[in-house]
């Protein structure tokens, strides 16, 4: 297991990482839904407000850890008002995640309610891999404007 202070930096990584992931989830939300593509725009939004209750679990853990929650800088991170090309960058955003948040799993696994709030999280950020590759397979057999019409 992690020390306290290699799980509480982990974790204001996490704070700081995915609060400015669902603040682009909500801008291409915004995108979707003025393009008409409206079911886009709730997935989208839905996931921004998941993201902001994973936030606001790894705060209060690391304040139950005794830690200081910290809003670090954030490099620029891509959007995209092109379902497409969303759907590409988004896939490629939860893989590169996924990858960093299974070590920082695998560190927590002594520390039960942290490891339980990052598997939760783990899974989650799973399932929307799965749900972009799906859509991009999707894509592949029906045609780029007949998955359009689906997201109307």
């Amino acid at each position: 297991m992690a020390s306290k202070e290699e799980i509480i930096k982990g974790l204001n990584m996490i704070v700081t990482d995915l609060s400015q992931q669902a603040d682009g989830h909500m801008i291409v939300s915004r995108y979707m839904a003025a393009a008409g593509y409206n079911k886009l725009a709730d997935k989208y939004a839905e996931h921004a407000e998941e993201e902001r209750g994973y936030v606001t679990q790894c705060i209060d853990r690391i304040l139950d850890l005794g830690g200081c929650v910290k809003n670090e800088a954030k490099a620029e991170k891509p959007v995209s008002n092109d379902p497409i090309e969303w759907l590409k960058i988004d896939l490629q955003i939860s893989k590169d995640g996924l990858a960093v948040l299974k070590q920082l799993t695998d560190a927590a696994h002594g520390d039960y309610a942290t490891y339980e709030i990052l598997v939760d999280y783990y899974k989650d950020e799973e399932e929307d891999m799965y749900w972009a590759e799906q859509q991009l397979e999707l894509i592949e057999k029906i045609g780029v404007q007949n998955w359009l019409v689906q997201q109307l």
